[in-house]
């Protein structure tokens, strides 16, 4: 088991200690459910009434709390905890599964395959012909990557994900259990004597450095191009891209939201969880959609939207509080 005093993780920290402890720290773990053995933290001070019933030896907290830490306690005071907190779960992270051997045995590996230095093939796993997988990437088992397509340096595709053909992913991505990269996007049109005529998707996906999809979303093929993930772009579990969709940088986009074929997202972009964007819509640098709302038309850099359709947040709030007062009216009719 690894453990830690508060003096070796405030080394990795660089923050200021407060008060003391001779515990040796074992875990992180959440306020309330710490034990005396584990750190917690305090990313804001509405969290700081829970530190006085908490177990927890120490706590790593934002510089501007207002409580002590009390009798062998001690704080870390940092910058800013949510992300001192990304480091000392490293601190504390088991290992990743281990490869008996950089590629199985039972892994179907075309001849004209491309298998870059350091990279490791789990089991049941199929590169097609022409596939490159780079330097030091990590193909955990019964993955597909079919006919041409790309891995970059350092990426981590986990078990169950299908790369179609042609598409590419960049350097130092995680493609989370069973997310699909390139299936066709959703396009028929109808046909009097056919009925929906399905029309062939012919392009492909490009996703950039240091993006992280998460298991079970889809991101669809272009119908002429490409559908495009810029660099830094953070996708939860079950989002659906529709085809020709383009994400500028560092977009995040939470859980059960969608977009439809041809949106654009600029850079920054949040969307929120089972929020809705239309097809051919425009979203602008640093914009916000809310959880559950549906985009309908464009958005401006830096606007935050709520509601279906979608409006200004300020004026959703209107509406609802509007809506609320005649409510109560018509009840006390």
């Amino acid at each position: 088991m690894k453990s830690y005093t508060i003096n070796e993780i405030n080394e990795i920290l660089n923050g200021e200690i407060v008060g003391s402890t001779l515990t040796s720290i074992t875990a992180p773990e959440q306020l309330e459910a710490a034990s005396i053995t584990e750190i917690s933290f305090i990313g804001n001070k509405k969290y700081e009434k829970f530190w006085a019933t908490s177990k927890a030896c120490a706590a790593v907290v934002n510089e501007d709390i207002s409580i002590e830490p009390g009798d062998n306690r001690a704080f870390i005071k940092v910058k800013n905890a949510d992300l001192a907190m990304s480091q000392v779960l490293e601190l504390f992270a088991p290992p990743t599964p281990v490869f008996a051997v950089s590629i199985h045995h039972t892994a179907t590996i075309d001849a004209t395959a491309q298998i870059c230095n350091g990279a490791k093939i789990g089991a049941g796993c199929y590169i097609g012909p022409n596939v490159i997988i780079g330097d030091n990437s990590t193909i955990y088992p019964n993955v597909t990557i079919l006919d041409e397509s790309t891995v970059g340096k350092n990426t981590v595709i986990w078990s169950g994900t299908v790369v179609r053909e042609r598409c590419h992913i960049g350097n130092d991505c995680i493609i989370h259990p069973n997310a699909t990269i390139g299936a066709d996007g959703f396009g028929f049109r109808p046909d009097p004597q056919r009925g929906l005529v399905k029309i062939p998707q012919i392009g492909n996906v490009i996703i950039g450095n240091n993006v992280e999809i998460g298991a079970n979303s889809c991101v669809d093929r272009g119908k002429f191009s490409s559908t495009v993930l810029g660099d830094g772009c953070k996708i939860d579990n079950l989002v659906q891209i529709g085809h020709n969709s383009k994400l500028g940088k560092f977009c995040i986009m939470a859980g059960n939201s969608g977009l439809a074929g041809s949106v654009t997202l600029g850079n920054g972009v949040i969307i929120g969880g089972s929020a809705s964007i239309k097809d051919h819509t425009t979203i602008g640098d640093g914009a916000i959609v809310g959880a559950g709302s549906g985009v309908t038309g464009d958005i401006p850099a830096g606007k935050t939207m709520l509601g279906y359709p979608a409006v200004e947040a300020r004026d959703a709030l209107k509406q609802w509080a509007i809506l609320k007062r005649l409510v109560n009216e018509s009840k006390n009719k």
